[in-house]
């Protein structure tokens, strides 16, 4: 019995030091080449394949300094900071991994007068002051011969946007030249300087929109006026956003930049948010100033686009507060998600959140010689609706819905030969009696390919519909509310002509929308429209029917004394409108038990899934062991 049991001491000792060096042994092997499993959907710490196709591009080493302040203090500000540095290392691990011996990288602890700190001062960094004492540098600067691009601080907010930051400053070096990109715009995009009155009143003046900082990181940002008769040769893509009241010497020049091998990128707008916010209340207003068009230029390439009209979709309503605070759904604020985004475009590809208030559509079969590609549309439980009731109230909408089982198309991209919609020339100007159009001197038609983006919204790219901005410690904390910017920024990428950037900062906002739900409460409200105007056109031909009774009196004194005929017609109404109506009460009920009993199994499922998978391998686990020892 005491042999047995000092064989089974020997045996668990020489079976914990061999698991013991095998551990040891994994360690090693995975040390030397870290592996990292990523288990997320979207899958956030895998590098993308436009970084993969980034690195291995590289022919020459590119250098990386990472600086990383390694204090002794251990405040909370700068434990989270160097939690963050860890992971920034390892990311900058992953790239070594696939750039090889072209991505040097070098690590500094820039600690106070230390020739660490001189290196990232002419690096560019700025370190942060945690307190009255301690400054934290946490930033890196990428170098090719004499081409620097410097991160000053790795900000911990944009953490998602980590890879595209980095990756964004490896390709500026590798191709320091930058494409020249124009804006045309009727808004403020490029900001607004404080005037003395504004100020008297409190008030600063207007940033530049996010997306023009964003864009001037990565291309040569240059204005172009409404008024403008030309578009400089050296502007590669063209943006004109709301161009509202646009002149057609304007739309001439964009349409000869077209034709001459341009990239045009259009948000109109049949009914802008932000036009109408801007606008003076005390001067009143049309709803239709706040639409804007491109008439000329869409007529000669086939498309139409109506101005008064906004798509409502059901499906992808989104829940605004109306003036009391209280919620209210508002179809006519469409919060699209994967149905409505092309998903075999490079530009979507990967963005499935983006937020279009009031969006118009686009109609019609492109011109011969044009290839269309749309990029968003709405399901087919939409409508047009008129645009200016729906600025003025979106949640009234819903009881008038009648799905048109169409799938409009929100934003398109048109690809060919182009031709132009001024075949006579430059559009005469009326304040020139002695201007001459000539025809001859003008493009006819293009020579070579090229593309046209016309997206039906304008609002979408604006801040205050595509960002929450809170205070931090750190400063304005930035954060998106949607894709709405990048899904911007990968149609400029790509009219550009690099593409290897859209599907790294594209996954940087992800969203898992309850689209069941969703489903079914466009489907109850489908049946309860339905009934609505059936309660609807039956008053409306009781009262026609109790209108023909009144006329057939022959007294005219006694005409508004109801007959027994009409009580007789009333009381069969009466008891109608109940019938309808508790109907729609118990259609509601049922919408809500469905939804809550969704949400309760969906709930449950989360909570339990995994403590049920556990205790199976276990059961599984214990029976096996069992099964052998009794087989012994």
């Amino acid at each position: 019995m005491q042999k047995k049991s000092l064989e089974t001491i020997l045996y668990s000792t020489a079976g914990i030091g061999v698991m013991l060096v095998m551990i040891v042994a994994v360690n090693v092997i995975f040390g030397a080449k870290p592996v990292r499993v990523d288990m997320t959907q979207e899958r956030a710490y895998t590098l993308s394949a436009g970084t993969k196709a980034v690195l291995k591009k590289l022919d020459t080493p590119i250098k990386v300094r990472f600086y990383c302040t390694q204090s002794e203090t251990a405040t909370p500000e700068s434990v989270y900071l160097k939690s963050y540095a860890r992971k920034v290392e390892d990311l900058l691990q992953e790239y070594k991994q696939i750039a090889g011996k072209n991505l040097l990288i070098e690590k500094y602890d820039p600690q106070p007068d230390s020739d660490a700190e001189d290196s990232a001062r002419l690096d560019g960094l700025e370190p942060q002051q945690l307190n009255l004492y301690d400054r934290y540098y946490l930033g890196l600067a990428v170098s090719l011969a004499d081409e620097r691009v410097a991160i000053p601080f790795l900000a911990p907010n944009r953490e998602k946007l980590l890879e595209y930051d980095l990756t964004r400053a490896i390709a500026r070096v590798f191709t320091p030249e930058k494409p020249t990109v124009g804006v045309m715009s009727a808004l403020p995009v490029f900001g607004e300087p404080s005037n003395p009155m504004m100020m008297q009143m409190g008030q600063q003046g207007a940033p530049p929109w996010t997306l023009i900082e964003q864009l001037k990181q990565d291309f040569t940002v240059k204005r172009v006026e409404m008024t403008a008769d030309k578009i400089d040769d050296d502007v590669k893509v063209l943006l004109v956003i709301h161009p509202k009241e646009i002149s057609d010497k304007a739309q001439y020049a964009i349409d000869q930049f077209v034709l001459r091998g341009g990239k045009l990128i259009a948000f109109l707008d049949p009914q802008s948010a932000t036009a109408s916010r801007q606008q003076n209340p005390m001067m009143g207003g049309r709803g239709d100033s706040a639409s804007s068009s491109l008439d000329k230029l869409l007529k000669a390439w086939g498309v139409q686009f109506d101005t008064s009209k906004v798509v409502a979709d059901l499906n992808f309503k989104m829940q605004l507060r109306n003036r009391t605070g209280q919620p209210m759904d508002a179809p006519a604020w469409l919060g699209l998600t994967a149905e409505g985004i092309n998903h075999d475009d490079i530009a979507t590809s990967q963005i499935d959140n983006i937020w279009l208030p009031m969006c118009g559509a686009f109609i019609g079969t492109p011109s011969a010689g044009l290839k269309e590609t749309v990029l968003l549309n709405s399901t087919k439980e939409a409508q047009l609706v008129d645009g200016f009731m729906a600025n003025m109230d979106g949640g009234s909408l819903r009881e008038g819905i009648k799905p048109a089982g169409v799938n409009y198309k929100l934003a398109i991209r048109l690809d060919g030969k182009f031709k132009t919609a001024f075949p006579d020339g430059a559009p005469k100007d009326a304040s020139d009696t002695n201007s001459v159009a000539k025809a001859s001197d003008s493009l006819k038609e293009s020579k070579v390919d090229t593309s046209v983006v016309l997206f039906g919204d304008s609002d979408f790219i604006a801040d205050e519909f595509s960002l929450r901005k809170m205070d931090s410690p750190f400063g304005q904390m930035v954060s998106q509310l949607n894709a709405n910017l990048n899904l911007a920024q990968n149609v400029v990428e790509q009219m550009a002509g690099d593409s290897n950037l859209i599907g790294v900062r594209s996954r940087a906002a992800l969203a898992r929308p309850f689209t069941l739900v969703k489903k079914m409460e466009a489907e109850a409200e489908s049946r309860g429209q339905a009934k609505v105007l059936e309660l609807q056109k039956s008053l409306e031909e009781t009262q026609q029917r109790l209108s023909e009774l009144q006329q057939q009196r022959q007294d005219k004194d006694q005409r508004f004394i109801l007959s027994a005929e009409q009580k007789a017609e009333l009381d069969n109404f009466r008891k109608k409108q109940a019938e309808v109506s508790k109907e729609l009460k118990q259609a509601q009920k049922d919408l809500r038990k469905e939804v809550v009993s969704l949400e309760t199994r969906v709930k449950w499922l989360n909570i339990l899934a995994m403590p049920f998978g556990v205790t199976l391998a276990g059961v599984g686990i214990a029976v096996i062991k069992r099964k052998k020892t009794s087989a012994k």
